[in-house]
C-alpha cells in the first residue's frame, strides 16, 4: 500500500557516478509495488541545479527521495547533503546515503548533516539487490514522505 494519495510514479533522484551501481538499482527496483521515475545525475553541482530547478532543470520534478553516493567527482556527496539541508526548500527531502565506506567518520558526518539513512553498499550482486529492494520497500511503501513542494 502506498502512502501517497495520487497515483503518479514516485520521483527518485540518484546522484551516482558509477554506471554499474545505477544499473544495479534499476534492476533491483523492477517489479516493485510502487511505480518510480528515476533521474540519475553524476555530480553534486548538477544535482543542486536540478533540485533548485536552475538552468536546464527549471522544469525538473521534485523528487520524493534522494539517493546520494558519497564519493562523487567535484562536490562530494556530503557537500551536496550539506547544501540540501541548509536550503529551506530542500531540507525536508528524504536523503539516503549509499556508500562503500563503513568508516565511522563518514557515517557520523552524514548523520550530523541530517541524512535520513546511511547504507553501506554490500559486496555481491544478490546481497546488493536485497539491500536496494529493502530501501525501495521501506521508503516508498512504509515511510510517510513529505508532500512535494
Amino acid at each position: 500500500m502506498s502512502n501517497r494519495t495520487d497515483e503518479g510514479p514516485r520521483e527518485i533522484l540518484m546522484v551516482e557516478d558509477n554506471a554499474g551501481d545505477v544499473r544495479m538499482l534499476v534492476e533491483a527496483w523492477k517489479g516493485g509495488r510502487v511505480e518510480t521515475q528515476l533521474t540519475v545525475l553524476r555530480n553534486g553541482e548538477e544535482a543542486l541545479a536540478f533540485l533548485r530547478r536552475e538552468g536546464p532543470h527549471r522544469m525538473a520534478p521534485r523528487p520524493d527521495l534522494v539517493l546520494i553516493d558519497l564519493n562523487l567527482a567535484g562536490r562530494s556527496g556530503q557537500g551536496l547533503l550539506a547544501e540540501m539541508k541548509r536550503d529551506p526548500h530542500l531540507r525536508r527531502l528524504p536523503v539516503v546515503v549509499l556508500s562503500t565506506s563503513d568508516a565511522e567518520h563518514d557515517i557520523f558526518q552524514s548523520y550530523d548533516l541530517h541524512a535520513n539513512c546511511y547504507v553501506v553498499k554490500p559486496p555481491g550482486q544478490e546481497r546488493s539487490f536485497e539491500v536496494l529492494r529493502s530501501i525501495r520497500d521501506f521508503w516508498l511503501t512504509v515511510a510517510t514522505l513529505p508532500p512535494p513542494a
